[in-house]
């Protein structure tokens, strides 16, 4: 198993401890946030403590005396485990001269984490990190990188059945684990239905009611269930955009996969020769697709676009101002569609790439392009 460097993030978060008394970095649970910190503060030093680990935790048994007298970047591991400290952290930040800053890890949206939202406002800079992106392995391994998801090991595993064990094992781990840690009572075997359930719903509109109905529960249940998901960073829900237009638009959220392994294990899916067999190939392609442009364009928003007379829009970004068009197609050729047209009208695009998985990029009218998935996380690519 090889290591891959992540450089562009680790400056990121280097920059981010220069300008802020508090980094956030959050994510999923073994996406790598604790093998960055550690590039940063080395795990021997006093300056680290991983809540996970008794010594660490009991070195906090009083957190002022353990913090108060160190100097430089001090790491705190996934620091759910003790959110009394965010009220602590926000009196040594605001000392004057600041003899030390804080990289603080956890595995939940500032959502979950909602104490560090409301002690540190106006002190903290919040990143979000995930598994290895595309451009991070390297474009040549697209397929494997589709297929294994971006965990590092899953991804970095010798071989598909060692990739495949590693997310069950993450599956269960997760579920029996790390959701009670945040104080949630749900029993795993209910949520790894609800979970699974939600792999056939993949790239589409997230229809509460018949997911209720089919787990029979109630549709507060579901959502529940749903919000626990998305602060865990397993799902996200993709919203609507809609304007004041004539024609009738979608308003309910469509749903994805964060990573496309994980979605693969609940589907039953162990090699890039299954998946391409597999029916829901195409609406893996697309939520692969639509997560690594986010990653790479990183968005001021995000949303889709439908109406109900079949005009679409798979990913609408907004950047600077500028309204970018995504479409997701799994053919060797896509072709200009009436649906592309009038999204670059009623949405008043500035452009729309269409994503495809061949090799050649080529216009397809004037402000559409057809674009590579590599091209199009690349410079010239979404601006």
């Amino acid at each position: 198993m090889g290591m891959i460097e992540r450089t562009e993030l680790l400056g990121e978060v280097n920059r981010a401890l220069q300008r802020n008394r508090v980094v956030a970095l959050i994510g999923p649970r073994q996406c790598g946030k604790t093998t960055l910190a550690r590039q940063i503060v080395s795990p021997d030093s006093p300056n680290y403590f991983d809540l996970e680990n008794p010594v660490s935790l009991a070195r906090l048994d009083e957190p002022m005396t353990a913090l108060q007298d160190l100097h430089g970047i001090i790491v705190i591991d996934e620091v759910q485990r003790r959110p009394d400290l965010f009220p602590i952290l926000r009196v040594l930040v605001d000392r004057e001269p600041l003899p030390a800053r804080f990289l603080i890890l956890g595995s939940a949206s500032p959502a979950l984490l909602r104490q560090s939202s409301e002690s540190l406002a106006g002190r903290i800079t919040i990143i979000t990190m995930s598994g290895f992106s595309l451009e991070e392995v390297g474009l040549e391994h697209q397929g494997k990188h589709w297929q294994r998801g971006t965990f590092p090991r899953s991804y970095l595993a010798n071989n598909d059945n060692e990739s495949f064990e590693w997310r069950r094992d993450f599956v269960l781990t997760f579920l029996e684990r790390d959701v009670p840690q945040f104080g949630v009572q749900i029993p795993s075997t209910s949520l790894f239905r609800f979970w699974s359930v939600l792999a056939h719903y993949h790239g589409q509109i997230w229809n509460v009611a018949e997911t209720a109905r089919t787990l029979n529960i109630g549709e507060t249940t579901a959502r529940r269930y749903m919000d626990l998901l998305q602060d865990l960073f397993m799902v996200r829900q993709l919203q609507p955009w809609y304007a004041n237009l004539s024609k009738r638009q979608v308003k309910s959220s469509k749903l994805y996969f964060r990573d496309s392994g994980l979605l693969h294990y609940l589907l039953g899916i162990k090699s890039e020769g299954e998946l391409a067999l597999h029916p829901r190939m195409g609406a893996s392609w697309e939520g692969y697709v639509i997560e690594e442009i986010i990653k790479s364009a990183r968005p001021d928003e995000v949303y889709f676009w439908s109406t109900y007379s079949g005009a679409e829009l798979d990913l609408l970004l907004i950047r600077n101002q500028q309204r970018i068009g995504v479409e997701c197609k799994r053919k060797d050729a896509p072709k200009l569609t009436p649906s592309m047209r009038t999204a670059m009208r009623d949405l008043e695009l500035d452009k729309l790439v269409v994503v495809y998985p061949g090799s050649q990029p080529y216009s397809l009218a004037e402000g559409i392009d057809v674009m590579p998935l590599a091209k199009a996380i690349g410079k010239d690519g979404i601006p």
